[in-house]
């Protein structure tokens, strides 16, 4: 049967792989829709967005706008967690059709009787739809229309406002075409905006030599709570595997007393359920996480999907491991990086169904003890779609669960994992360094469809790197670095306390720490107060208090003529919050140079009294011109400006 519909419908946005992916949202979040719609000819066509929540039974419609060139579009707020569908629909919009035809007829003065007569058809088909005045109006017209004697009152209802109205209002939708459906899956707000605090438990003891415990960690929290953090991730608290157990620095050789790396999970004390008995038991870490949420912040769980060669699944379960002819299994391997405490899982085992189950398993028995958070180790060296598969199982039973990728790999492999389901990603933040860098990198991860799916978390620093530009660097240079994490991105997080104190000792020519955490325990004087330690904790408190800081993707580059001063502007998508940021990039001398300031984006002219609040130091300005000079010194080697107009 031939298609009868005259409306195509093209070009839909925001839509990933053509629909085939999710795009992401967080709680009252607005979608923006754009698509390209038109029809033959010369008739007048609406069309509009349906979407609906996964539990509403009915569609909500909101108009799109036409604006030019057959482009249209239109936008609806997500007020629910989950998966909402949305789609976009046209037709030809006879009775505007009308209206709009015998207008032009009347102002050639022309009678228009026939048409009026044809004007009562289109009326009769939505009076019954109406409210009851407008319903009343509708006979008032059907009457006039139809006498000779009120031509003048026809015409002149014929063309009017109100009529165009109902009509819009109550569109006879015939021969309708509408798009393929798209999902949007909308998380908690956490999903965008969340402020991380990474530190080994093992480390958190007041004594040197003597391992830390989770009660240990709850002295800590006060601290971690003043900082401005709300999400506390710890690196694997399992078991450690003793076969091949690595020694400090790495060795392959543990000497007695070595606590080996808590990414070697596994041991005859248990696997991935199991607890690292120094640590304490289930009870205290449960009774951390409940301790935790009185300073509103979350424990995120390390998710490390590998085992030592003494974990329990490779007695227990020896098809999920490669066996080689001679018995043995190939350890883990990044070159140049060699993981011989590690057995990489076989993922393409004929018993796969049972470990995907297990690892399921896994996730739901830490949810149940009250874990929201998982911070995801190395999941690109897994299967994409068993990360599909498994996140979407989690989200179905608990929609609350967020997923961290620590990917730090290819660029394309890093926006698979996102496509997959992962809510936030590591990103290459860490080795992004001059303004040229960062820009380009911001422009991508906000302005292509990364941002649609894609949500970046910024760490100057982990474990597992010790950038080149933070190893020897001074105080200035800590402080650039976490205000340039902390006001690009809404997700950020630091490895501590080796950042805010300075610790940065390398091994020679290796982005690696020397004395490394990963395999020691570390003593550290958790009391010690800095300048650091006092930048964070302001800057974390304006993130609480700027909404412009709470989102990444609306952000504009400002010129500034100075490869060493970057400069941006950020807003909330009302606009009731806007800022400026300008950053020293050089640790070591001033800089000046003159900022433009985006007066159109601020919706005022030349002149117009602009009062810049400094929001670190508390010193107002009152700017009046679109260029405004600038000088910084690396003792505080930025502004947060927020704006007043």
């Amino acid at each position: 049967m031939q298609n009868q519909k005259r409306v195509v419908i093209d070009y839909v946005y925001p839509k990933i792989n053509n629909g085939d992916f999710y795009i992401k949202r967080v709680v009252n979040e607005i979608v923006h829709v754009d698509a390209h719609v038109l029809s033959d000819g010369h008739d007048l066509i609406a069309a509009s967005v349906l979407y609906k929540h996964e539990n509403d039974k009915k569609w909500h419609e909101t108009r799109m706008y036409h604006v030019v060139n057959d482009e249209w579009k239109a936008s609806f707020t997500v007020t629910k967690q989950g998966y909402y569908t949305y789609k976009v629909q046209g037709w030809v919009d006879y009775a505007l059709n009308w209206q709009h035809g015998i207008e032009r007829k009347i102002q050639d003065n022309q009678h228009v009787s026939s048409e009026l007569l044809e004007g009562i058809e289109l009326i009769k088909q939505i009076k019954t739809k109406t409210a009851q005045d407008d319903s009343f109006y509708l006979d008032h017209l059907i009457n006039i229309f139809s006498d000779k004697n009120n031509y003048d009152e026809a015409i002149r209802e014929a063309t009017s406002q109100r009529l165009h109205e109902i009509f819009t209002n109550h569109p006879q939708k015939i021969l309708a075409n509408t798009s393929k459906d798209y999902q949007v899956y909308v998380d908690r707000l956490k999903a965008r905006f969340s402020t991380w605090y990474e530190f080994f438990p093992r480390s958190a003891s007041e004594h040197d030599g003597v391992h830390g415990t989770f009660k240990d960690c709850e002295r800590l929290l006060p601290r971690v709570s003043k900082m401005g953090f709300d999400t506390l991730y710890f690196p694997p608290i399992h078991p450690i595997g003793e076969v091949n157990r690595k020694g400090k620095n790495n060795t392959t050789t543990a000497q007695d007393g070595d606590v080996g790396s808590t990414w070697g999970v596994g041991s005859h004390l248990g696997g991935h359920k199991a607890i690292h008995p120094q640590l304490g038991s289930l009870d205290d870490f449960k009774a951390l996480i409940q301790k935790a949420k009185d300073y509103n912040i979350e424990i995120a769980m390390d998710y490390a999907l590998q085992a030592a060669p003494d974990h329990p699944w490779v007695k227990e379960h020896p098809q999920w491991f490669k066996w080689r002819p001679d018995g043995s299994v190939q350890y883990a391997e990044n070159p140049p990086k060699k993981y011989q405490d590690i057995l990489p899982i076989y993922w393409e085992n004929e018993d796969y169904k049972n470990l995907w189950q297990e690892c399921l398993d896994t996730l739901f028995y830490w949810i149940d003890c009250g874990i929201n958070i998982f911070r995801v180790d190395n999941p690109h060296t897994k299967p994409f779609y068993f990360w599909n598969w498994i996140i979407t199982q989690v989200k179905a039973k608990h929609p609350d669960v967020l997923f961290l990728a620590e990917a730090f790999t290819k660029p394309k492999v890093m926006q698979q994992l996102g496509k997959q389901g992962y809510t936030q990603s590591y990103t290459y933040f860490t080795w992004r360094n001059n303004k040229h860098e960062l820009t380009e990198y911001m422009e991508e991860l906000t302005k292509t469809d990364q941002k649609e799916y894609m949500r970046p978390n910024f760490w100057p620093n982990t474990p597992d790197i010790n950038p080149m530009h933070l190893q020897g660097a001074n105080e200035p240079k800590y402080m650039q670095r976490y205000v340039l994490a902390a006001t690009l991105s809404s997700n950020i997080g630091i490895y501590g306390p080796v950042f805010e104190y300075m610790i940065d000792d390398a091994i020679p020519g290796r982005e690696e720490y020397l004395n490394s955490e990963k395999f020691q325990i570390c003593h550290y004087d958790w009391n010690k107060q800095n300048k650091l330690t006092t930048i964070i904790s302001k800057i974390n408190q304006i993130r609480q208090e700027q909404e412009a800081l709470q989102q990444t993707n609306n952000i504009k580059f400002c010129h500034i003529e100075n490869n060493n001063l970057m400069a941006f502007y950020k807003w909330n998508d009302t606009k009731t919050n806007e800022l400026l940021i300008i950053i020293n990039l050089d640790p070591y001398y001033a800089q000046q140079g003159s900022v433009q300031v985006p007066l159109s984006d601020l919706g005022v002219s030349h002149g117009h009294q602009l009062q810049m609040h400094d929001l670190v130091t508390g010193s107002v300005y009152n700017w009046y011109s679109e260029w405004n000079y600038i000088e910084l010194h690396p003792t505080l080697p930025f502004h947060i400006f927020k704006i007043t107009k």
